[in-house]
């Protein structure tokens, strides 16, 4: 009993480092996909909402969640805690990239505390924490819905308040490519969160002990890892025909999708079939992207498309294998987690503009977040403030 208690323990430890250097790899995905002028921004912005979240959700949230510390019977309830709160972190991490180069980082991180502490667990209460989700047949696994697809209704309420990034599109409205500082960093950044990944779906497992256990941990590793693979290739060849051009954010961005994907359910499915479902994601997504920005959604990173749109593609997959899982259930799931967060995102967001405001002005939108905000830059040798 007690070796098996230290051992889940420690798989949950493993699982949420794995999971909490996820926000490097947003850290870094972000910072490449945003302009010289505003990755020191990034940077501050991404390290400062995870600190946010941290004590948010250990003051408020988890209580909120999970109704109360309740010491749990096969793991300590501390590192069921730490694994919680870094994925409050990664739904947070969602909103920070579609709203890159135009927002206030203090309004930011004011949202950041509300969501974290306040509209992310009252979601998650409906279903991880037993609430009345859980009851009416729907299912995920470890958080398409209750992490990525919250994290993208978050962040389409604030995209759509906030607008366009100026210089986005052109007098006719139609978009204009503004390109990143480092596809380098936007390439590390996908690596990393693909790593953190194995933490964030095997975890989900909640125990690495028997035979069971081990093989259902080994059997969504792969998954998630066939998922990704599949996402990206698929999107690759998709950039290719459509395109003319093997584009590296729309590949980087297929095995996202195929990752979120999968995260609604990565142990039912056969490694086959995840690839599968890793590639419809990988497909969907690029078409996805195409579509917002030409309805006039500015999404710098893609975030609102690889977590919300392959998210809920990823929720209404699951009852075709899964028998725990109901298309009605996953519907209703679904439907509810995004109106709610929606919902609640924009009177939180609108309140901010009201008062404080939520975009920079236009001269520091010129200029860049980094040296009005933070006043160095992170590529000082070279800097133009126009790039």
């Amino acid at each position: 009993m007690e070796l098996g208690y230290a051992l889940n323990t420690l798989y949950f430890l493993v699982s949420a480092v794995l999971v909490m250097w996820m926000a490097a790899g947003f850290t870094m995905l972000e910072a490449g996909s945003v302009r010289s002028k505003n990755v020191t921004e990034i940077l501050l912005k991404n390290v400062a909402l995870y600190s946010v979240a941290s004590l948010t959700f250990l003051f408020v949230g988890y209580e909120l969640m999970y109704g109360g510390w309740n010491a749990p019977e096969d793991h300590a309830l501390m590192s069921d805690f730490f694994f919680q709160v870094v994925f409050v972190a990664t739904a947070m991490s969602v909103v920070s990239g579609a709203v890159a180069e135009r927002k206030k980082l203090w309004s930011f991180l004011i949202f950041a505390g509300i969501f974290t502490a306040v509209i992310y667990p009252i979601q998650g209460s409906w279903s991880w924490g037993g609430g009345w989700l859980s009851e009416v047949g729907f299912f995920d696994f470890a958080g398409s819905g209750i992490v990525h697809m919250a994290g993208a209704a978050a962040a389409l309420a604030a995209v759509l308040l906030i607008g366009p990034r100026k210089g986005k599109y052109d007098n006719n409205g139609t978009p204009v490519a503004i390109h990143g500082s480092s596809s380098t960093q936007v390439a590390l950044g996908t690596l990393i969160l693909w790593m953190g990944w194995f933490g964030f779906n095997g975890g989900s497992q909640l125990s690495i002990l028997g035979i069971d256990n081990a093989n259902a941990v080994a059997q969504i590793f792969v998954n998630t890892n066939t998922a990704a693979a599949a996402g990206l290739l698929s999107a690759m060849v998709l950039s290719k025909l459509w395109l003319k051009k093997t584009a590296l954010n729309v590949t980087l961005n297929g095995a996202l999708a195929g990752l979120v994907v999968i995260t609604a359910d990565p142990f039912t499915p056969s490694p086959e079939i995840a690839a599968l479902y890793g590639a419809i994601g990988g497909l969907i997504v690029p078409i996805s992207m195409a579509l917002l920005e030409k309805w006039g959604i500015d999404d710098p990173v893609g975030a609102i498309s690889v977590h919300g749109v392959a998210g809920i593609v990823g929720l209404m997959l699951v009852p075709i294998l899964n028998i725990d899982a109901t298309l009605y259930g996953q519907a209703v799931g679904t439907g509810a987690i995004f109106v709610f967060v929606f919902g609640t995102s924009m009177v939180v967001w609108y309140l901010l503009k009201m008062t404080i405001g939520l975009r920079v002005g236009e001269e520091e939108e010129l200029v860049g977040s980094d040296m009005w905000e933070t006043g160095e830059s992170a590529y000082p040798e070279f800097m133009d403030k126009n790039k």
